[in-house]
């Protein structure tokens, strides 16, 4: 008999709710809701328009009920490290703050005084970004003070703040706790000697829940807006932690995964942390992922220069789609100049063409003359990240990589896909593109018994959705050797 999952997915750009339906042997997919999702500016603060987004999440799960009938239960998963403040009833406390919001600037002087980088990576074993969550408490008490959590009972996370609207139930789901730079790697549970070092209250921090955790069945006001019952299951809550969870990878450690989109998250998976000197001064992160497995990876800033650049297209009139920007851009000349994505003037700057014009010119590089030029130099860029990364992986693991699984929307770009093919001399496998969606379903399905093992789901979703294979083009790879050197000279 056919079983019915909801995933709620939300993403940097948009959200949406989709319906997978098992029969015991495959997933099919349907998207039930699709909306918008942005920061939006009040005063001088980036917020998440969060009751919006609420709104829409009811309507999707409502849409969902009507059309595909019911559900074994729902999950949601987002990004990571953004939170929202929430009073003794459950309200809200101020709109959640965006992570690229200003606030955390320079915030690595200011907290490294108090604890010193060192100590703070040896205890958490997370990648360095100003906007992880610890760094975001600690800018906004460095901002306000004590007022800065007057009457908060707890700090949420996206996906556990959405669930508290769902069910009531104020918790924090592992994966995407993994993700604040507050959760020891190793005990898998909250450091609050840390978190107290920095003077933030251990109130704040609510208690830690397993993946897959059975929250409850909806509230009574929520089923009447949605039109049924349904349960809630806390899912993987980090979109990344649900993605890689549905890399249909075969056996063997010979691979590593880029779930791709607005970020790339780049790396593999361990079976424990991995910390020391050397994974520090890479930057790598150790988060938790589905199955008692360490999401061993790093995060590149990924296709948001491609998603920044037509922006600003769009804003000088010019309407051009993902798919006919990428085309033009496998039409444009290769190696027009060299960028480094992850570079700090490109994570939000005001204008993303004239900040990689501006990058270039530091850098005594001619410019990319026009829309297709920049897009391939950004995809040419993020390209040679990928290769170092894949290096710094098999240093750090002391294995080879053979095989990378693309996943999530990115894997659509056939050239960025053929690009890293290139660029690492490795296979490519890319899809299903849907990976979030897949990993979120497929932790409930884990949950309610209708799939016996992670290794099982992950073999399901591959006779489920047939990926795409790009290999090496050899002749390719003097050329790339030349760009990579010259690659590598931009970041000394």
């Amino acid at each position: 008999m056919t079983r019915q999952y909801i995933a709620v997915d939300l993403g940097a750009e948009s959200g949406r709710t989709i319906v997978a339906s098992f029969d015991g042997q495959r997933f099919q997919l349907s998207e039930t809701h699709r909306f918008p999702n942005g920061y939006v500016r009040v005063l001088d603060t980036m917020h998440w328009d969060i009751v919006r987004l609420w709104q829409e999440i009811k309507t999707g799960i409502g849409k969902s009920l009507h059309q595909a009938g019911p559900a074994i239960s729902v999950g949601i998963d987002t990004w990571g490290v953004d939170y929202g403040l929430v009073a003794d009833d459950g309200s809200l406390v101020g709109n959640p703050v965006h992570y690229r919001d200003p606030r955390t600037a320079g915030i690595y002087d200011y907290a490294f005084n108090i604890v010193p980088k060192d100590e703070i990576y040896r205890r958490t074993g997370l990648q360095f970004l100003p906007f992880n969550t610890l760094f975001q408490l600690v800018a906004a008490q460095r901002k306000r003070g004590k007022k800065a959590f007057e009457g908060v009972s707890k700090m949420l996370l996206i996906p556990d703040l959405l669930n508290s609207f769902l069910t009531g139930e104020q918790v924090a789901e592992y994966t995407i706790a993994s993700t604040t730079q507050m959760l020891d790697a190793r005990t898998q549970k909250w450091d609050v000697e840390l978190i107290e070092k920095f003077g933030l209250p251990a109130s704040l921090l609510p208690p830690l829940v397993k993946t897959g955790t059975r929250l409850g069945k909806v509230r009574a006001d929520v089923a009447d807006d949605i039109g049924g019952v349904t349960e809630v299951i806390a899912s993987a809550g980090h979109d990344t932690a649900a993605a890689v969870a549905a890399v249909p990878a075969s056996a063997g450690d010979d691979w590593c995964y880029i779930s791709s989109g607005t970020w790339s998250l780049m790396g593999a998976e361990l079976s424990a942390p991995s910390i020391s000197e050397q994974t520090l001064a890479d930057n790598f992160t150790n988060e938790g992922g589905v199955g008692g497995t360490i999401r061993f990876l790093k995060n590149i800033m990924g296709l948001w220069l491609v998603q920044q650049c037509r922006r600003s297209f769009e804003k000088s009139g010019a309407t051009i789609d993902y798919a006919e920007l990428t085309n033009k851009a496998a039409a444009a000349p290769a190696f027009q100049a060299i960028i480094d994505p992850d570079d700090l003037s490109f994570m939000n700057p005001p204008d993303m063409p004239a900040a990689i014009k501006a990058f270039c010119e530091k850098h005594k590089q001619p410019a990319p003359a026009d829309s297709a030029s920049l897009v391939r130099t950004c995809l040419e860029g993020l390209a040679l990240r990928y290769r170092k990364t894949k290096e710094e992986l098999e240093l750090n693991m002391g294995r080879k990589i053979n095989r990378i699984h693309i996943v999530g929307g990115g894997s659509q770009n056939k050239l960025l896909s053929q690009l890293t093919a290139d660029c690492c001399q490795a296979e490519v496998i890319a899809g299903p593109i849907e990976a979030t969606a897949l990993g979120n379903v497929l932790v409930q399905a884990l949950s309610s018994g209708d799939i016996g093992s992670l290794d099982e789901g992950r073999e399901i979703i591959k006779n489920s959705f047939p990926a795409e294979k790009y290999e090496p083009v050899s002749s390719s790879e003097a050329a790339w050797d030349d760009q990579y050197g010259k690659f590598k000279s931009l970041l000394t």
